[in-house]
């Protein structure tokens, strides 16, 4: 082989390893995905001004009950997982095919069982010593480290309540996104190409399904002044109740589960960098 062909092959070679390298680094950014590090993060209850039954909440079911307690910390990667139903799992993505006309450049193909470790979970407790009485969301708060690529376009927050008492079945479940607003750099990233559409938990093959979640539409509203009103679309999230003795009666458990939406259309590679800084949840009792 002459010079010239060993010094044209050194050059192939070499163009091949590149080309490798720039494939790994997209595979890289599409499945190093974000990291959320959470600290103290304060969760409370509240009720109406003047009402004489204390609502209470605490992350153990025999642990310290007050008006705010702190959300477990969780630091990790979490992963674009998607799904239309929390009792019925979460899946993620785990390969790709290269996307036809006004699709993505990469389109999902493979799918598979979302991993624990890909998503935020724990659990509080909220009790009352007063009567029958609704609990509300009032509010979901949160804060993006990069205003400008919100990673909070893309997350969900699911609830899970379960009938009162302690390891109880879970009665209701709820999801809601936290963040109306649009990341700039949008995508429809499913083979569907439509807005509004989560991997039906019921299958692995990829099938998505319509799924609207709620919205702060479903909080109810709670004033400085402590006054708490309900809108036409506020959804009761669990129901609890004293003893009838003027005591605390069995708490109600929620499991509260934090996920990126991979389906969502903000759910995009301009958020790789940012992280979700912090996320407080605010609930409010209205006795019936």
């Amino acid at each position: 082989m002459n010079t010239s062909a060993k010094h044209l092959k050194r050059r192939f070679i070499t163009a091949v390893i590149a080309l490798c390298i720039a494939l790994l680094a997209v595979m890289t950014a599409t499945f190093a995905w974000y990291i959320y590090n959470t600290g103290a993060h304060t969760t409370n209850v509240h009720m109406a001004a003047g009402a004489s039954a204390s609502l209470q909440i605490s992350n153990a079911y025999d642990g310290d009950y007050s008006s705010s307690t702190v959300l477990d910390a969780f630091v990790g990667s979490l992963n674009p997982v998607s799904t239309n139903k929390i009792s019925g799992g979460f899946q993620k993505v785990f390969g790709f095919t290269d996307g036809s006309e006004n699709q993505p450049t990469l389109v999902a193909s493979l799918f598979g069982k979302g991993d624990s470790s890909d998503y935020y979970k724990t659990s509080i407790y909220i009790r009352t010593n007063g009567g029958t009485m609704d609990v509300y969301l009032s509010n979901i708060g949160y804060e993006d480290s990069d205003e400008k690529n919100p990673i909070s376009t893309a997350i969900r927050v699911g609830l899970e309540a379960h009938q009162p008492g302690q390891n109880k079945p879970v009665q209701k479940e709820y999801i809601f996104a936290i963040n109306n607003g649009k990341n700039p750099e949008a995508q429809y990233n499913t083979a569907t190409g439509k807005e509004g559409y989560v991997l039906d938990s019921s299958k692995t093959d990829g099938t998505t399904v319509p799924f609207t979640p709620y919205t702060s539409e479903q909080f109810c509203n709670y004033a400085d002044d402590g006054t708490v009103s309900l809108k036409t679309g506020s959804l009761p999230i669990c129901t609890v109740s004293g003893d009838g003795n003027k005591g605390f009666g069995d708490a109600v458990q929620l499991d509260i589960y934090i996920w990126l939406e991979g389906c969502d259309e903000d759910c995009t590679n301009n958020l790789c960098a940012t992280t979700l800084r912090n996320l407080a949840l605010s609930f409010a009792g209205v006795e019936q």
